[in-house]
């Protein structure tokens, strides 16, 4: 099959990484706005430590980010200048409903997505809009308990329905809930969940994890229907698992994992809970409360495509003597064939060939890798040049991993955006020195800098891949 001429070859952010203005043009407070740098970063995303409030004592680094919010023309000219087909972005939630609860919208913050999707636009470039990535506002946490409520359903709807009929023109793909399977292991982050002492913490996820499903499939039935020419993606963090041995009982341990993952997916693509899921939630006691009709919602709002992110693959072990491997929310065992980036995440191009080859056989659906990338700290020289070759090798060997997949196994995909084709702020460390773009941005962990673009050694050869539709990754020389 191959790349298609029309493959749709890009980069991606999120609104509360490189955005920031967030308390401009009437934004509201997000719970991605109250989590901070530092230590106790992992404790409040994970709802550990309650975190409602921005005191003094911490930095906040999506509040300024990389201040997208007023460099959108110069970044997206940029993306344009690479030759992107594409533009994976999201919406910040409370840039257009403050508190989530209000009647109407925002009208300023409306219009500034407005002129960034008709800047998209000026320059060939498709946006794809994640509706809800990682944003809930504070005010809804507060009022509701976040998606551990079915009230939240409501809210979510009403900013889609004004989202399809204000870009009805402008936007034709979307993704309903980025990586909705992180609600299991960053709860407070994916779904606004806090616990207290005596919540029974894993059932309020997976009733959570509900609501956002039925949230997902009647946005894709609303979406539909507005415009009929809209495609609606789900979004999940994928990597196939591995068994550290041949042992059956890791085998079985890997595939346990692997189901953990795709259980989200399973409901999004096919319309109902996978008979494993049931009878594990049965047994576990975590099955959610469903309403009668939740039945018929999840069999009529399949998505049309599954949009994924893999940074890497997992290796899992049931023997308590194999050494864990550190730096990613997933727990995974070491794998001794791999090497590691300086964060700690195992680098597997092969991986993703692997991984895309298992999601389309499970769903025969179109994919789209809408995050790939690699975080590493860059040293510009005296005049602000980088030679990112670790980064150009990491790409290049997935995104010929990415080709192989589609040429020689006939795996359909509709597109690779790169995460991220800019700098911005880790979601999960809240570092800036975790570089991941083709653009430097002249800002540090502490935000000092001035927040100066400069073209990295990658960006020309991302520019080329895309100018040969891939052929550069696997043929051209630096």
């Amino acid at each position: 099959m191959g790349l298609s001429k029309d493959f749709l070859w890009g980069g991606a952010t999120a609104a509360n990484q490189c955005e920031g203005g967030w308390q401009e043009d009437g934004r509201g407070l997000s719970n991605v706005d109250v989590c901070p740098a530092g230590p106790d970063r992992e404790a409040v995303i994970r709802g550990e430590q309650v975190s409602l409030v921005c005191d003094g004592e911490h930095r906040y680094p999506s509040h300024e980010a990389i201040d997208m919010f007023h460099h959108f023309r110069e970044d997206i000219r940029l993306f344009g200048e690479m030759g992107f087909k594409v533009y994976r972005m999201s919406i910040a939630w409370t840039r257009i409903f403050p508190g989530g609860e209000e009647e109407e919208p925002n009208e300023a913050g409306l219009r500034f997505y407005e002129e960034v999707f008709r800047t998209c636009h000026e320059y060939g470039i498709e946006p794809l809009v994640t509706i809800c990535h990682f944003d809930c506002p504070v005010y809804l946490i507060e009022k509701y308990g976040g998606w551990r409520s079915r009230e939240m359903i409501g809210f979510y709807l009403k900013l889609c329905r004004t989202l399809f009929v204000r870009y009805r023109e402008l936007v034709r793909y979307w993704l309903t809930f980025n990586e909705i399977n992180m609600i299991l292991h960053a709860p407070f982050l994916g779904a606004g969940l806090l616990f207290q002492d005596g919540d029974e913490r894993e059932k309020l996820k997976y009733q959570a994890a509900h609501h956002e499903l039925i949230a997902s499939a009647l946005a894709v039935q609303m979406a539909h229907e507005i415009n009929p020419e809209n495609r609606v993606g789900c979004m999940f963090a994928a990597g196939s698992v591995y068994p550290y041995s041949c042992r059956p009982e890791d085998v079985w341990e890997a595939l346990k994992k692997d189901r953990e993952n795709y259980f989200f997916v399973d409901v999004q693509a096919r319309g109902e809970y996978p008979a494993y899921a049931g009878k594990a939630l049965e047994r576990e006691g975590l099955m959610p409360v469903m309403e009668d009709e939740d039945e018929r919602i999840l069999k009529k709002g399949t998505v049309d495509f599954i949009s994924f992110s893999y940074y890497n693959s997992r290796c899992v072990s049931t023997a308590d003597s194999v050494e864990s491997a550190e730096g990613n929310l997933f727990a995974s065992a070491k794998n001794p064939y791999l090497t590691y980036s300086e964060w700690g995440w195992p680098i597997d191009p092969l991986g993703l060939r692997i991984t895309l080859n298992q999601i389309y056989d499970r769903y025969e659906k179109p994919l789209f890798i809408v995050e790939n990338g690699l975080g590493a700290q860059d040293f510009p020289d005296e005049n602000g040049n980088v030679a990112d070759d670790c980064r150009i090798d990491y790409l290049k060997r997935h995104i010929c991993a990415m080709m192989d997949a589609a040429e020689l196994d006939g795996v359909d995909l509709l597109g690779y955006t790169a995460w991220a084709p800019i700098d911005l702020v880790s979601a999960g460390s809240g570092h800036m020195k975790k570089r991941y773009g083709f653009i430097h941005v002249d800002l540090d962990d502490e935000g000092n800098g001035t927040g100066k673009r400069m073209r990295k050694k990658s960006f020309g050869w991302y520019q080329k891949v895309i100018g040969t539709n891939g052929e550069w990754a696997r043929y051209g020389a630096e």
